[in-house]
């Protein structure tokens, strides 16, 4: 199986996940750089900002589960 065989069974079996990736990064970013638009704030807290999306997707998507597997049981 070569790399290309690869790739295409990764993304049709993670299309969703990857989907849902790219919504989350591209809400994220826009939302941080219109809030750094308006308020002209300075540049390492735009990155702080940006760096900080990374524990907020992980979050999100934790209590998103979290939030699924409590209507499962209940």
């Amino acid at each position: 199986m070569n790399l290309g065989d690869r790739l295409r069974e990764h993304v049709s079996e993670n299309k969703r996940g990857i989907v849902h990736d790219l919504m989350f990064a591209v809400i994220w970013v826009t939302l941080v750089s219109l809030i750094f638009e308006a308020v002209e704030g300075p540049r390492w807290a735009y990155y702080l900002f940006m760096v900080a999306g990374i524990p907020a997707y992980f979050g999100f998507f934790l209590s998103l589960e979290m939030a699924r597997e409590q209507e499962r049981e209940g």
